[in-house]
């Protein structure tokens, strides 16, 4: 059975979790604990004929504790066909591992990641967050990108924000005093801001610090089901922190040929990463995003199909007009306009997630 979610009337005020106006102090939560269960195991096959061209030297090299990962140069476009695409090769190993479960107890943590930007990676977090917590699941979202898009989106007022992302990474002490509110009950934020950029700097010689981030996350995750990551689309310390923290990643795709590249990439970073620092991460799904009805999009779409199986989560989103203007208004597509292309295909993906991840749902909304 799907999520049935009706539009919800919530007050518009925003406070940080903790300190509800006018309501007893302490974190609301749902009375459920869901059980997470162990996922089934997927075996990925090489992404080497999906690659649209050869990658170049090798790039700049980012080094996190004693790891070293390799940040690829940008390569040239050279195909335009879904053949051409599928018959170039990529010189880097890409076979992945499958999803694994959960290590957190509860709450599974999931980084919604992909080292391209402009894949709709921020609107995915929102909408899904979202739609999952409006079934009556206890989301957290951590924002790990300076832009602070998340708070934006689902209506959070930034210049009230007086802890954030920055404050969660270098203070984990201070993890509970991080989260605020949303008009959905059992949906909670924790901001990111411009100040995340001098984040890197500060941890730079700290032993350790590629495990800020769940160190942050360890003393929440009781209190939540599910937790899911914004990354930044550059592979800094931040977002290494991310894969380090995660069960999972979730990886946003749009189906045209450039993404692919970012897909390469981004997915022999997980490689290296679970490799070198955390042997548990999976690949949760590859989710296809912007998606048009263009012959080259449905070319792209089913070449993924083909190569990654069930992998890929369906449906697809589609592009839609509803999307942009949801985030402009602070609300998710499922409140501003849910019978929309995009309000519906998020919540399909939602159910799809929710039933891959082992998630119970809650109350209907």
């Amino acid at each position: 059975m799907g999520f049935v979610l009706q539009r919800g009337r919530g007050c518009h005020q925003r406070s940080r979790v903790g300190h509800l106006p006018h309501r007893a102090s302490g974190v609301t939560m749902v009375d459920a604990e869901p059980p997470l269960g162990a996922g089934r195991g997927r075996h990925l096959q090489s992404l080497r004929d999906l690659h649209e061209a050869t990658m170049g030297e090798r790039g700049r090299q980012v080094t996190v504790g004693e790891a070293e990962f390799e940040e690829h140069p940008q390569a040239a476009p050279v195909a335009t066909t879904a053949n051409e695409i599928g018959s170039a090769k990529i010189r880097a190993p890409l076979d992945l591992p499958p999803m694994q479960p959960s290590t957190h107890g509860l709450a599974r943590v999931v980084a919604v990641t992909n080292q391209k930007g402009g894949v709709g990676k921020t609107t995915t977090v929102i909408n899904l967050a979202a739609s999952l917590a409006a079934s009556g699941l206890r989301v957290l979202v951590v924002d790990l990108d300076a832009q602070g898009n998340c708070a934006t989106g689902l209506g959070i007022d930034k210049a009230r924000v007086e802890l954030t992302t920055r404050d969660l990474l270098l203070n984990p002490e201070r993890a509970p005093e991080c989260r605020y509110a949303t008009r959905i009950p059992t949906l909670h934020v924790v901001v990111g801001d411009r100040r995340l950029v001098s984040v890197e700097d500060a941890i730079l010689s700290d032993l350790g610090r590629e495990s800020r981030l769940s160190e942050g996350l360890a003393p929440l995750l009781p209190h939540y089901d599910l937790v899911l990551i914004d990354t930044p689309p550059n592979l800094g310390v931040l977002a290494i922190n991310a894969l380090c923290a995660a069960d999972g990643v979730l990886v946003p795709v749009q189906t045209e040929y450039f993404a692919l590249e970012g897909l390469a990439m981004l997915l022999s970073t997980v490689e290296q990463v679970r490799r070198r620092l955390n042997p548990s991460l999976g690949v949760d799904g590859v989710l296809l995003t912007m998606h048009a009805p263009t012959l080259l999009n449905q070319q792209v779409a089913n070449l993924l199909r083909e190569h990654l199986g069930d992998v890929v989560v369906e449906p697809p989103i589609r592009r839609n007009i509803r999307l942009a203007e949801a985030t402009s208004r602070g609300e998710p597509i499922h409140i501003h306009a849910p019978k929309s292309n995009g309000g519906q295909d998020h919540l399909a993906v939602a159910n799809a997630l929710s039933s891959r991840w082992g998630l119970s749902r809650g109350p209907q909304a």
